[in-house]
């Protein structure tokens, strides 16, 4: 069966007011924590992504439950202790998953083969096996990537590991072991990476340091349960500020309960420089994490060096962020953000040749792109089965001067199930095609 298709083609200015669905990366941590907690844990705002479920049924799995409640809502009821899986738990396309439950279950006496599909099967896994290693895992990658053999072993010992690249996967999966751990284990991270598991553990009650230096959590130690929300998906709405300022009309449009954990809004910061009219209304407080209402401005941007300091906190919105650039007057040049390869798709090739079919002049280079923005052409897009490149284009075609098609979307439902709906309510034109079809 060929995989599924859209056509966008460009229409009118998007307008109106969108709430963003739950944070991802948030929902995946609910699960996972909830799992081991002292008392049931109950979250608001949880995301049924094909990711985030992926999780639920991984704890399962182990032996906790989940219920359903209205409205989106989950209860996460921990066992008295994890037990091993009947066979092997498949993470299908979700590396957050995989790699943070590696940590979890390290030091947790539990036999367990963790999977994924092809895509999850070729991405790096020793990143994170090797400093558990070190605390007294044992682990076996498949010629360093997934499937990951998890054998059964006592106590952890703690740790102090210096990433050589920041990674808030690695950082988190490290944290999540030393909650097995006897005494206290230090992650030091030479940039800054995303922060929510040391915020969400803290929430919860754990023993727990932050800084920009890294984080540290002091074992053995177990998250109480409680009631949280989890914010909206900064993420997600990346794609929508990004559609605002190509695209927007006369007046603002409104993204409503967005995250604006100050590690994962590196895309803010680039926009700004770029020229975009970005504003932050009822900042408040959720789930340990700050979160606001944004108004976009359609705006006219301009190419800029993008500061290498703020790719990691920028890092999975670098797609879209390729799609304003491509916009904008002038050059745009991204610089150290070779970790775009490893995700899933290699994002630095994948956005360069779909740029070069919507008539953009792109440069790939080892670490990034080189963008000379332009007029963007309708055409054909291979996103490489990759949901932010799919959705990225998507927001292209509002500018484009003609359809565009854009080639294997199924993965889209991995962090964003609803985006086509959500779209078509700001006014994109967007629907469902079979591949091969005119653009």
């Amino acid at each position: 069966m060929s995989a599924p298709a859209w056509r966008v083609r460009p229409a009118g200015p998007l307008a109106g007011r969108l709430p963003i669905p739950g944070d991802k990366s948030i929902s995946h941590r609910v699960m996972l924590l909830g799992a081991i907690g002292t008392a049931p844990l109950e979250a608001h705002g949880f995301l049924r992504s094909e990711d985030c479920m992926a999780t639920w049924r991984a704890i399962e799995a182990l032996g906790a439950r989940v219920e359903a409640l209205p409205a989106g809502g989950v209860r996460v009821l921990p066992p008295e202790r994890l037990t091993s899986p009947a066979g092997p738990i498949d993470f299908g396309n979700s590396g957050t998953g995989i790699r943070l439950m590696t940590g979890l279950l390290a030091g947790r006496n539990i036999d367990a083969v963790l999977t994924g599909d092809a895509s999850l099967q070729r991405r790096p896994m020793e990143r994170v096996a090797a400093p558990l290693r070190r605390m007294g895992a044992r682990l076996d990658t498949s010629g360093g990537c997934a499937p990951i053999g998890i054998s059964a072993t006592g106590p952890l010992h703690a740790i102090d590991y210096a990433m050589p690249v920041a990674s808030a996967q690695v950082k988190s999966a490290v944290l999540l072991a030393g909650l097995s751990a006897e005494g206290r284990t230090v992650v030091r991270q030479p940039a800054l990476s995303r922060d929510h598991t040391e915020r969400m553990l803290a929430a919860l009650g754990c023993p727990v340091e932050a800084g920009e230096w890294g984080a540290a959590v002091v074992g053995p130690a177990r998250p109480r349960g409680g009631r949280v929300t989890v914010p909206g998906d900064f993420s997600s709405a990346a794609f929508f500020i990004v559609g605002g300022l190509l695209a927007g009309g006369e007046r603002p449009l409104e993204l409503v309960g967005v995250g604006l954990n100050p590690t994962r809004t590196g895309l803010l910061e680039i926009l700004t420089m770029m020229g975009a009219r970005i504003e932050i209304t009822r900042l408040r407080e959720e789930c340990g994490e700050p979160v606001a209402d944004l108004l976009v401005w359609r705006s006219e941007l301009q190419g800029i060096d993008v500061p290498p300091e703020l790719v990691p906190l920028a890092i999975d919105e670098f797609p879209v962020l390729f799609v304003a650039a491509a916009s904008a007057s002038g050059t745009t040049r991204v610089r150290g953000a070779e970790e775009l390869r490893v995700k899933e798709s290699d994002r630095i090739s994948v956005v360069a040749r779909g740029l070069e079919a919507v008539g953009i002049k792109v440069v790939e280079q080892p670490d990034g792109l080189l963008i000379e923005g332009g007029s963007m052409t309708g055409g054909t897009v291979d996103s490489g089965g990759d949901h932010r490149v799919a959705m990225s284009f998507a927001i292209a075609a509002a500018r484009a001067t003609g359809p565009v098609q854009i080639l294997d979307v199924a993965n889209v439902a991995t962090s964003f199930p609803a985006f086509e709906q959500a779209a078509a309510s700001l006014g994109l034109d967007i629907e469902a095609v079979s591949p091969g079809a005119a653009a």
